[in-house]
């Protein structure tokens, strides 16, 4: 996704936030998860978030960046831009997190066990998270072959400790899901950001149902312009899977628009 939009003339950057992928591991998660408290909460990601948004101003020498997050990283995004208007051009959300309906709960939620500073998931898990919901006949050939081993595989390469097969994740945002989210009470306010915003989900999505991104749509109040996209056909994970270049093309419409608003 990335090589696609550089391809087209963008500047792409992915942010790691710490505790993921190639950034920096908190010292809690050199010991064993249930020495300490959930770790890496939306707050904390919503500060490294803004490092690198920083950065590439600084960089770039602009004022202004489209700035994208999936799943949690919605939330992260959102919250950042909600504070952060005048840094921001546009807003993309997928599968946005919002207020879960009452009885729900997030599918990665640690049942009855104490939720400790991290949980590890092993590839296995992870797969069957990604199909879960779907009938066999809606599996089948969704997932390009050879895409979920390649994505597992560079995923879990990440995690210095992952050797033993199972990934480290902290446990902030199961945390503030289960304190916010599923308690009513929202981590941001969506009607102070102001700059154009597309939400963007998936037909079978179950980690994210869409009505939590209607839920927000209708709280965004004040953007320029908003728009929401359904995709038929897709999970959680769309974005790897065989209607990945819908996603990708809604996207890059809303990126490369210069006046969506008829004037006359």
């Amino acid at each position: 996704m990335m090589d696609l939009f550089a391809a087209a003339g963008y500047d792409v950057y992915l942010v790691d936030v710490r505790g993921y992928g190639l950034s920096t591991r908190p010292p809690e998660m050199e010991l064993p998860a249930q020495d300490n408290a959930p770790i890496v909460h939306t707050a904390d990601a919503v500060s490294d978030f803004g490092s690198a948004v920083d950065e590439i101003l600084k960089r770039h020498e602009v004022s202004q960046i489209n700035v994208m997050g999936w799943s949690w990283g919605s939330s992260t995004v959102g919250m950042y831009t909600s504070l952060n208007n005048p840094k921001v051009n546009r807003l993309v959300l997928y599968a946005p997190l919002w207020l879960f309906n009452k009885g729900t709960a997030l599918p990665t939620g640690p049942g009855t066990a104490k939720l400790g500073a991290y949980r590890s998931v092993s590839k296995d898990s992870a797969k069957a998270r990604w199909l879960k919901g779907l009938t066999p006949e809606q599996a089948q050939g969704l997932i390009p072959p050879g895409v979920f081993e390649s994505w597992a595989d560079a995923t879990w390469a990440t995690d210095p400790k992952a050797k033993t097969g199972n990934l480290r994740a902290p446990n902030g945002v199961i945390d503030d899901v289960m304190n916010n989210w599923q308690a009513g009470k929202p981590m941001y306010d969506p009607g102070k950001i102001t700059v154009p915003t597309l939400l963007i989900h998936a037909e079978w999505d179950v980690d994210l149902p869409a009505y939590q991104a209607q839920g927000i749509f209708s709280e965004l109040k004040n953007t320029l312009y908003k728009r929401y996209v359904e995709l038929g056909q897709g999970t959680h994970s769309v974005m790897l899977e065989k209607n990945r270049m819908q996603f990708f093309r809604e996207i890059k419409v809303f990126l490369d628009e210069r006046d969506p608003l008829a004037l006359k």
